[in-house]
């Protein structure tokens, strides 16, 4: 049995190492848990291990927002305690709350 712990938290900003964006985790899978086309599109000198926690994003850079999904190897945790902006966020989590934001949903 694989064991993954997860380094990032639900409601944890972060931010990419070599992209320009940052995101608050909505979900996290433990491995890879996304297509293969997905994954080949990825230049293979940049592709990441699979067996590493992913994570799904509520993401934001300069000229978008969207839904990112990134390897743990590929993420920081962002201390900046600058808000996420994504319009999607009021969905899934209440205001900011000492650098991030906490889960809004009733979970069955």
């Amino acid at each position: 049995m694989l064991k993954t712990r997860a380094k990032f938290h639900i409601g944890q900003v972060v931010r990419h190492r070599k992209h320009p964006f940052r995101g608050v985790v909505f979900d996290v899978d433990p491995t890879f848990s996304n297509t293969d086309e997905w994954y080949e599109a990825i230049p293979a000198e940049s592709r990441p291990a699979k067996d590493q926690p992913f994570y799904h994003l509520l993401a934001e850079n300069d000229q978008s927002y969207y839904v990112a999904y990134v390897s743990e190897q590929n993420l920081i945790a962002d201390y900046s305690g600058e808000p996420v902006d994504h319009p999607d966020l009021p969905d899934l989590f209440g205001p900011m709350e000492d650098g991030s934001y906490p889960l809004q949903l009733q979970l069955n």
